[in-house]
């Protein structure tokens, strides 16, 4: 078993929690890391930018000089890709697909290879729970603040409604749900903070 931190309210820790090798024990995999993490960005991208080819750039078709005797080289209208202002060649369209594929098992292999290093870094951490009583960002801030955590995600077993008001103005502070971690937020905020039931859900997620 891996012994991972037991946070009070007040951040400190009072108990080791045990969780599975199969999910917070295993070797880092630094190329597979890698994979995983390029390939999450990459399918997040979306196809929004567009250029012109020659066809579509605004032109004229005249001829912008005479075939012979200018010394210049030959050209048959200023839509050419050789012209400034004019079309590119292999212009980059609303349609391209940016994804990549990754298997399944490499996805939940990289994301328990991810936690098992945040584990051994000292960088995760289990609470009990995470609640609020009011949609206010005030005492949520505070809270985190006499945790002493300044840059934190936490996965929590259900984000309600409550909490997900009172956490969304926070700067450096996400709150998801099991299914909604990711590998680039794991790997940018400097601590994780997962609740005991959600540490369950992560267990039958990624082992």
């Amino acid at each position: 078993m891996m012994q991972i931190e037991l946070l009070n309210e007040q951040g400190q820790a009072t108990a080791k929690y045990d969780a599975p090798e199969t999910v917070f024990g295993r070797a880092y995999n630094e190329d597979l890391v890698h994979q995983v993490v390029v390939a999450f960005q990459a399918n997040a991208r979306q196809g929004t930018r567009a250029q012109k080819d020659r066809e579509q750039v605004k032109h004229s078709t005249k001829k912008p000089f005479k075939q012979k005797g200018t010394g210049r080289a030959r050209a048959g209208m200023t839509s050419s890709p050789l012209w400034r202002g004019g079309g590119r060649i292999f212009p980059n369209m609303p349609d391209e697909n940016f994804s990549h594929k990754i298997n399944k098992k490499m996805y939940r292999a990289g994301m328990a290879s991810i936690l098992s290093q945040l584990a051994r870094e000292g960088r995760l951490a289990v609470v009990d729970s995470l609640t609020v009583d009011s949609p206010k960002t005030k005492p949520l801030a505070a809270r985190f603040k006499a945790m002493n955590l300044q840059s934190v995600l936490v996965i929590a077993d259900q984000v309600d409604e409550n909490l997900y008001l009172a956490s969304r103005n926070l700067v450096n502070i996400l709150v998801v749900e099991p299914r909604y971690a990711d590998p680039v937020s794991l790997v940018h905020y400097r601590k994780v903070l997962v609740t005991k039931a959600a540490m369950d859900q992560l267990k039958e997620m990624f082992a």
